[in-house]
């Protein structure tokens, strides 16, 4: 039965950016209602999160959680878990805070991120990175904590020292809302992107190019990209963007939408 359930999954995201993670979860429901435990995945962007929920829907007796170190966490790890466990399982996080000298050096969540790539370490092994004027908190996978505490030395070309933190000293995520009625000529993404970041339709052209664009957290393949009701568009450094409301064309036949940006 389980093995049915599984091919079904692949079978369903097959081809799309998607298929890789689906499977990995997939083998990882299966083991866990093999052996009526748990088992972790590694951490999991917001797209990552419903595929772990639509696999959990798709095997019976599964549970699924999630949890990335604090209230608001954008990646976050899935818990699959057997509903007859009733153990309290770990979600193996631990948070490592590098700091560096702000009055010589502005580094990024950018920079950050690309120094850990640099490592060789896995994307799914590091959740949020909160980056801030003089540290950044990464939060990690346990088993990788003490791996960056002898290796990263280095973000950029500033030198860093890092010691473990505590989760608990991670605010939660406060997210400021705008709400924005505007009128598109169409649908397409670069349509929206520009209403909703404020830019002209080919500067949406040129960051859908530069890779900076995703809707529904996979990457936009081409500014004629329909959009509809309900769906999420990120920026990377400008925020992100619902599609709240689609409200029907106007006398001049545009369409009235209301979008809101989350900053």
């Amino acid at each position: 039965m389980a093995s049915e359930q599984r091919e079904k999954i692949v079978r369903f995201y097959k081809g799309t950016e998607g298929e890789e993670i689906a499977s990995k979860l997939a083998d990882l429901a299966e083991q866990a209602l093999r052996s009526q435990k748990f088992r972790l995945s590694g951490f999991l962007d917001p797209y990552g999160q419903d595929i772990a929920e639509t696999v959990a829907a798709n095997f019976p007796g599964l549970k699924v959680d999630f949890f990335g170190g604090y209230q608001g966490a954008e990646r976050q790890r899935a818990l699959l878990m057997d509903a007859s466990f009733g153990g309290k399982p770990s979600y193996e996080l631990a948070v490592v805070k590098a700091a560096w000298n702000s009055q010589f050096t502005r580094l990024s969540h950018r920079d950050v991120l690309g120094s850990l790539m640099g490592l060789g370490i896995e994307r799914d092994c590091i959740g949020d990175i909160i980056a801030t004027g003089d540290y950044a908190k990464i939060i990690a996978d346990k088993k990788m904590a003490d791996y960056l505490l002898l290796n990263l030395t280095q973000i950029g070309s500033s030198g860093v020292t890092c010691e473990l933190d505590d989760l608990s000293s991670i605010a939660p995520r406060e997210e400021r809302c705008k709400e924005i009625k505007a009128t598109v000529a169409s649908l397409r993404v670069d349509s929206i992107a520009a209403a909703g970041f404020g830019s002209s339709r080919s500067r949406a052209a040129a960051d859908i190019a530069a890779d900076k664009l995703k809707l529904n957290w996979q990457p936009v393949k081409n500014a004629s990209q329909m959009v509809k009701e309900g769906d999420v568009l990120s920026m990377r450094g400008r925020g992100r963007l619902e599609v709240a409301e689609v409200r029907g064309q106007t006398k001049k036949g545009r369409i009235g939408v209301l979008l809101k940006r989350y900053m």
